[in-house]
């Protein structure tokens, strides 16, 4: 490694601001006179998109294999598995001669209608920044980078360039920054991509609280901070924010205004040199990983044939699946022929091969004869015929199979959906074709949850094949007959109907605003506390073989919050088949100074079982499984009580709770002033003491006025539970003339009683 802080002495100002910018669409700038080489990033996650030409943004891509998007990988919650995939992606890079990839992405899915969903993970954060930190480990094991984005809060695509989300920071703190700080704390990423949004009125490219605050000095990222493609509209702002690295580039003027920015004094060359240190360390570390050489084609479309199979998840089942003995199979649908198997916009990637699914099902149906129908057209017409020879070809065969793929032009980076729906086409064959076939399978293919409420009662089964990589037409048919036991479960909640979600009333906002109203409450959190019925829950999914929960045991009763706990509980396969299942640990706080969701996940495993095998299945849950982020101590806080521990197959399905004591370690400060009400003083551990005796006496007095009953029945009302919500001060300004002293000098004594406490 180059002795950084040397080279960055002997280099120019010029010299300096040019490398804080790109030098083209896909590379940083060398300095040759200093032997400082240039870096070349490429666009993911899924997939490698090199082009041949770094100088250009749109060209065709050389071939890569392209996996599966992340909503297909979330639903594995297999963190081994997308690590196995994180080092094909590191092998194809190196073999095409990539330094960094930008992703994963992990941002919440805030509302089921965001365009870029497919390429993020979940509506919870805890699963999202496990699966995140295993992608990125897996990745830069083999010494490539990797961009963890788009940092923060960008989870539309309607004005995303210029959208102000307006997020309250306890909102921020534990729904939309945590998948982040714990992808940057277990894994490290080379570099972290900024957002184009605005976040509370500040562009993410030049937000300080963010990007140098919290990223760099709270979480400890020690990598350097790239802005999203033309993210940057003050480079100098950028700068000052924490932004080390402008792309893309060339751009002159913004390299020109820095320099001008330092010799008049606006800018401290020190914040440059710091970003120049950033970016070299970066640069040098990828020059560390040798490229050229090739990767195995043939291992990589395995391996995303598995990765696919293992995200899919089976929806409904009457029965019919897995398929055996049929003769006659009706294949209908545009995606069994074209497989739509990844999303429109940066992550598109041009596959070195692409399974279509249905010759994979020829591959597989033995002696069935399988015949085929198109369904729907490619655009948005309405074909009656088409469905016609559909239904002809189904009433006739033994089993009908409908491949129904969202089509891009109602989902795809750069614009968010306007419904969950499929087209009217696809509705319609779906529900003519279930008529006259009563063993009708639906295959989906789509990034993001979709209605189903009009037909899923009408057909047999349920296939969520997700934007499946481009081996996904095998594992379908893996699937569809057995080969691969299903094991998928949703990693975001299927509504009933658009209405229902939770940011319904708040989307997608207007006048340049986007107000996160719903603010704690997205996905799961939020139909839990409504107690809204959904299509399917969180961490649902089927398999061909079933498991029973038992022998559930939580490793202490009572515990401190630093040393966290242990949940156990044995799994048994109860089946005929081998099968893999997902246990999730959701922690329930049963009683909170602040209001919180009924649960929240905290911890997962995936355990595979033989027909009859038992496993004991252990959870550790640490200090923020049973934390949360209190705006006014800025800071996460446990608070002493029961904790629930619900051990669970999805959201909705809760097999064992226990129930244990926490034993807060925390000496929080104390953040009472003039302002605080009667029941924050309460709350506060040092108010409460200072406090009692004046309640006490406050309770005589409201006694003395207004009756025995401390005006209940004389007044109709509990006077006492009034004041709880009232100003300390503004209580006893009541009760000036029966104070000693002024009301004002009197709260000025109980602070300062309060805060000199230890």
């Amino acid at each position: 490694m180059k002795d950084i802080q040397s080279l960055i002495a002997q280099m120019t100002l010029e010299e300096k601001a040019a490398l804080c910018t790109g030098a083209s669409a896909w590379t940083s700038t060398p300095v040759e006179r200093l032997g400082i080489p240039e870096m070349v990033v490429s666009d993911g996650p899924h997939g490698v998109r090199r082009v041949p030409d770094v100088h250009a943004l749109g060209a065709q891509s050389l071939p890569a294999t392209c996996f599966p998007t992340a909503s297909c990988l979330a639903s594995t919650w297999d963190v081994d598995l997308l690590r196995q995939m994180g080092t094909a992606l590191a092998e194809e890079a190196i073999a095409l001669n990539v330094d960094v990839l930008l992703g994963p992405g992990v941002n919440m899915k805030r509302s089921p209608l965001g365009g870029r969903n497919f390429e993020y993970f979940s509506e919870d954060p805890y699963l999202s920044g496990e699966l995140a930190a295993s992608l990125i480990n897996g990745i830069q094991s083999r010494g490539v980078g990797t961009s963890l984005k788009h940092y923060a809060a960008n989870n539309q695509e309607f004005q995303r360039f210029s959208i102000d989300a307006q997020v309250d920071e306890r909102t921020l703190r534990e729904i939309y920054l945590p998948a982040f700080e714990k992808a940057v704390k277990q894994a490290k990423p080379w570099t972290v991509m900024c957002c184009y949004n605005k976040v509370n009125g500040i562009y993410g490219s030049e937000h300080h609280s963010l990007l140098t605050d919290i990223l760099k000095k709270e979480w400890g990222f020690e990598g350097l901070v790239v802005s999203d493609w033309g993210a940057v509209h003050d480079r100098v702002a950028a700068l000052k924010g924490g932004l080390d690295w402008e792309m893309p580039g060339p751009q002159d003027r913004r390299v020109k205004a820095v320099v001008a920015a330092v010799r008049s004094g606006d800018l401290d060359e020190a914040i440059l040199d710091e970003s120049v240190r950033r970016i070299l360390s970066v640069v040098f570390k990828a020059k560390q990983t040798p490229k050229d050489g090739e990767f195995d084609v043939e291992a990589h479309h395995e391996l995303a044939r598995k990765v696919a199979a293992e995200g899919m998840v089976l929806l409904k089942n009457n029965g019919i699946l897995p398929l055996k003995g049929q003769h006659h199979i009706a294949v209908i649908g545009r995606a069994a022929e074209e497989a739509h198997f990844q999303g429109g916009g940066s992550s598109h990637i041009n596959p070195t091969k692409v399974a279509v699914p249905f010759r994979e099902l020829q591959a597989q149906a033995g002696n069935a004869e399988l015949t085929y129908a198109e369904g729907y057209p490619v655009d948005n017409s309405f074909r009656p015929e088409m469905i016609a020879q559909a239904v002809g070809l189904a009433k006739s065969a033994d089993v009908a199979i409908l491949y129904i793929a969202l089509p891009s032009y109602k989902e795809s980076e750069g614009y968010d959906r306007t419904d969950l729906d499929l087209t009217e086409q696809q509705v319609a064959l779906i529900k003519a074709v279930a008529k006259v076939q009563p063993k009708t399978v639906v295959v989906l293919n789509n990034g993001a949850p979709v209605a189903m409420s009009t037909w899923i009662d009408d057909v047999a089964a349920v296939l969520e094949a997700w934007m499946m990589g481009q081996a996904g037409g095998g594992a379908i048919a893996d699937l569809l007959f057995g080969k691969v036991n299903p094991s998928g479960k949703l990693a975001e909640t299927y509504p009933l109907k658009l209405t229902d979600t939770p940011a319904y009333l708040n989307w997608p906002g207007e006048a340049g605003e986007v107000r996160y109203g719903e603010g704690l409450f997205i996905g799961y959190r939020y139909y839990d506390a409504r107690q809204i019925p959904v299509l399917f829950p969180f961490g649902y999914g089927m398999s061909y073989t079933t498991f029973a929960y038992s022998n559930a045991k939580v490793s202490a009763t009572t515990f401190k919050d630093v040393d966290g706990l242990t949940v156990t509980v044995d799994v048994t396969n109860t089946g005929k088949v081998a099968g893999r299942e997902i246990v999730q640990v959701y922690v329930h706080d049963r009683k909170s100074g602040l209001a919180r969701p009924p649960k929240e996940l905290k911890g997962f495993a995936k355990v595979e079982l033989q027909p009859g095998e038992t496993k004991t299945v252990s959870i550790r849950l640490d200090f923020r499984a049973f934390a949360y982020y209190h705006p006014e101590y800025k800071q996460w806080i446990t608070e002493a009580g029961e904790f629930d521990l619900l051990i669970a197959a999805s959201a909705t399905d809760i097999r064992h709770t226990l129930t244990a004591t926490l034993q807060s370690t925390l000496r929080l400060p104390c953040v009472l002033d003039k302002e605080s009400t009667i029941r924050e003083w309460t709350a506060d551990p040092r108010g409460n003491v200072v406090i009692a005796p004046l309640l006490q006496k406050m309770g005589e007095m409201s006694r003395q006025a207004f009756g025995a009953d401390g005006g209940t029945e004389g007044i109709g009302m509990d006077i006492m539970e009034m004041f709880m919500d009232m100003p300390l001060l503004s209580v006893l300004l009541f009760q000036q003339s029966m104070l000693p002293t002024p009301a004002d000098e009197m709260v000025d004594g109980l602070l300062l009683q309060a805060h000199s406490m230890k």
